[in-house]
């Protein structure tokens, strides 16, 4: 039979450890990503034609599988808005699943109420929400019995591709991820600046710990994010051994892939005057070095 004093000194010591297990720091980065409800994954594909148009949802190619599969996600204006509607993120699905791929287009914006991040997070949609939900993708995409678990890859456009850079570092990428992260990372035309959030300490979207293999595609002519930003933290990087690679397209803008914004002309966050020009050239040379980038990645992990 146990003594008095030994069952009260079990209670103190049970008591210390839940104090203690309380006492643990949240990570912060699950806690900004909890602003805004998590997403609900489709679990049908859908069609993928020429009338189709931008949304959240799954697409395959024809076939068993198991395939490769890729996470898309959007720029800071997400896939439609108005009468517009991101037809270049929809571009980017049907080359995927044209060149094999499973494709998941997320939408961190419409089933939230959210219009834009443009100028900043709404509606608790920021940095984290978004690194979150591209996981969760990946997440939801090594579930589907014609996707291959250990061949899951992401593809981001200006937020998206912060996003992308961000869960290719093992601090964000471990924090957020609920299973597996993305074998390797392409990133177009990100914006490579400290983040400072109205709450907590500030952060660079290029961190230290980078240890997934990362593309950067970047155009010379970008006010938006300009490639400088980007090139001035990840050469010295690529100098210390870390898995980045990056490509400028000469002359070309901001969202050069984006062909129903050609001419768009706005004042950025930064107060910076910005305009799109679409070039089919960058495009077509940049998915051919995204999916080469892939299949060598991908390839050397069989």
């Amino acid at each position: 039979m146990t003594s008095p004093s030994l069952r009260l000194a079990l209670c103190l010591a049970s008591l210390l450890l839940a104090v203690g297990a309380l006492a643990q720091p949240q990570n912060p980065r699950l806690s900004g990503a909890q602003g805004a409800p998590d997403l609900d994954w489709p679990a049908e594909t859908s069609y993928l034609g020429f009338f189709s148009s931008p949304k959240l949802a799954l697409y395959k190619p024809e076939g068993n599988g198991p395939f490769p599969a890729i996470v898309l996600h959007h720029q800071c204006g997400g896939l439609r808005g108005g009468n517009w509607q991101n037809m270049a993120m929809l571009g980017w699905a049907k080359e995927a699943v044209k060149r094999g791929y499973v494709a998941l287009l997320v939408d961190s914006l419409g089933p939230r109420g959210v219009a834009s991040v443009c100028l900043g997070p709404v509606n608790g949609v920021n940095l984290p929400r978004g690194v979150r939900d591209g996981l969760q993708a990946a997440a939801h995409l090594a579930r589907l019995p014609y996707v291959d678990a250990n061949r899951i890859v992401f593809a981001g456009y200006s937020w998206g591709a912060m996003l992308g850079i961000l869960a290719s570092g093992k601090r964000w990428g471990e924090g957020l991820a609920p299973g597996k992260r993305y074998r390797a990372v392409v990133a177009f035309y990100p914006g490579c600046f400290q983040i400072r959030p109205p709450t907590g300490r500030p952060y660079e979207v290029v961190a230290d710990d980078i240890d997934r293999p990362l593309l950067v595609l970047m155009g010379e002519a970008d006010t938006e994010t300009p490639p400088q930003e980007c090139l001035a933290r990840l050469a010295p990087l690529r100098a210390a051994g870390a898995p980045v690679d990056w490509h400028v397209y000469p002359g070309t803008t901001h969202c050069f892939d984006c062909e129903n914004l050609n001419g768009f002309r706005k004042t950025d966050f930064r107060g910076n005057a910005v305009q799109y020009q679409f070039s089919s050239t960058a495009t077509q040379d940049a998915a051919e070095r995204m999916f080469g980038f892939f299949d060598t990645v991908l390839g050397a992990a069989k």
